[in-house]
C-alpha cells in the first residue's frame, strides 16, 4: 500500500474517530485498529493514537461552547486533575509491561458501556437518596479514568461520560461536553510525556490528527441534536463493539 493511500486512510479513520469520540466517547474504536491495520506495532500504535487524540480537543471545545457556558471554573479545576492523572498514565505506559493490563482492557470497556446503559437507573437511585456529588466523591473516579486514558485510552471516553452523567449533569449533551474537556486535558498531558520520552510515528499521527480535528468539531453538534435515547444506545453499541475488537486482538 502506497504512503499517500495510507495517509488518506488515516485521515478518513481520524475523521470518523473524532466524530464518534466527541459525540460519545469511542474514538479508539476506529483510530487504534486503523493504526494496527497499517502495520504499526501495538505499543507504537498506542503512542501514536494517544498523541493524535490531542487534535480532538480544540474542535470539540469550540463546538461545545453552548453546553460549557458558565462552567469555566469547573472545567479549569477538573481539567487540572485530569491532566495530572493523564501524564501519570503515560509514564506507566512507558515503564510497565502491558500484557497483564491488556487482558482486562476489553472488560473495562464493556463495563463502561453497560454502565452507560444503566446510567438512568444509577442516577435515579442516587437522587432518591439525595446523594449529591461532592468534589471528594468525584476526585478519585476522575483520577482513575484519566490515568487509564493516559495509559491506553480505549473506552475512557464512555467511562468518563457515564461518570459525568451520574455525578455531574444528567443532560447527555452537557455531560458529553464536560467529558470532552477532561479527556482532552488528560490526552494533552499524556501526549506531552510520550513526545518527550519515546519515538513517535509522526507521519501517522499527522494524518490521523487532521481527520480527528475535523471530526471532533462535528461530534458535539450531532450529540446536541440527536435524541438522547438514540445517542445512548449508539454509544453503548459502539462500546460493546470496541470491547469485542480488543478481546479478539
Amino acid at each position: 500500500m502506497s504512503h499517500p493511500l495510507q495517509s488518506a486512510l488515516l485521515v478518513l479513520a481520524g475523521l470518523v474517530a473524532g466524530l464518534v469520540g466527541s459525540a460519545g466517547g469511542i474514538t479508539s474504536l476506529v483510530s487504534y485498529p486503523a493504526l494496527l491495520a497499517l502495520g504499526l506495532p501495538a505499543l507504537d500504535a498506542t503512542v501514536a493514537n494517544n498523541v493524535a487524540l490531542v487534535a480532538c480537543w480544540p474542535g470539540s471545545a469550540l463546538a461545545s461552547r453552548p453546553e460549557l457556558e458558565g462552567r469555566a471554573g469547573w472545567v479549569a479545576r477538573w481539567c487540572a486533575v485530569a491532566a495530572v492523572a493523564g501524564g501519570a498514565g503515560a509514564v506507566l505506559l512507558l515503564v510497565t509491561p502491558s500484557d497483564a493490563f491488556d487482558r482486562i482492557v476489553p472488560w473495562l470497556v464493556l463495563a463502561g458501556a453497560l454502565a452507560l446503559l444503566l446510567e438512568p437507573r444509577m442516577t435515579a437511585w442516587r437522587e432518591r437518596r439525595d446523594r449529591r456529588a461532592t468534589a471528594a466523591a468525584l476526585v478519585l473516579p476522575v483520577l482513575a479514568v484519566s490515568l487509564y486514558n493516559g495509559y491506553f485510552g480505549a473506552g475512557a471516553g464512555v467511562m468518563t461520560l457515564t461518570l459525568m452523567l451520574v455525578l455531574v449533569d444528567r443532560r447527555l449533551a452537557t455531560a458529553n461536553a464536560l467529558k470532552n474537556m477532561l479527556i482532552g486535558a488528560s490526552s494533552v498531558a499524556s501526549a506531552t510525556v510520550l513526545v518527550l520520552s519515546t519515538a513517535v510515528a509522526w507521519s501517522s499521527v499527522a494524518a490521523l490528527a487532521v481527520g480527528m480535528a475535523a471530526g471532533a468539531n462535528l461530534g458535539p453538534r450531532i450529540a446536541r441534536r440527536m435524541p438522547t435515547r438514540v445517542l445512548r444506545l449508539l454509544i453503548v453499541a459502539l462500546g460493546v463493539a470496541l470491547a469485542v475488537r480488543l478481546w479478539l486482538s
